[in-house]
């Protein structure tokens, strides 16, 4: 269910009738249209009949519209391909979304050359 369309009537209506569903940054940039290698991207999801088959993209930036919807996308974060399956909660999102591009930092005991005072750990 998005802004009261059932899944079914999702999938059916085509992105001018969608643009007027998203917020305004999201229409204003479909209003503008899609660059080349996001119609490229949504071309090969269009063709891919397995909807198990991955399909890995550059394409952050993408708004995930209706037709997107059960793919299972690839997103690239700079390090690794994050694997993400299209969910209908995620219309009107962007792919980049997410596929995080920063870890936690984690920091661990102090290593060679560390100062006295950092080596201190107290004791409960």
């Amino acid at each position: 269910m998005y802004h009261g369309k059932t899944l079914e009537e999702l999938k059916t209506i085509d992105i001018k009738e969608f643009m007027k569903l998203v917020p305004a940054r999201m229409r204003r940039s479909l209003k503008r249209g899609l660059t080349e290698k996001e119609k490229k991207l949504l071309k090969k999801i269009r063709e891919s009949k397995n909807k198990d088959k991955l399909i890995k993209t550059h394409q952050r930036d993408m708004i995930i519209i209706p037709e997107m919807i059960d793919a299972k996308i690839g997103v690239y974060n700079g390090k690794e391909w994050a694997v993400i399956q299209i969910k209908p909660e995620m219309l009107g999102h962007r792919l980049g979304e997410f596929s995080l591009t920063r870890k936690r930092v984690k920091h661990s005991s102090p290593g060679f050359g560390a100062t006295r005072g950092s080596k201190f750990v107290p004791q409960k």
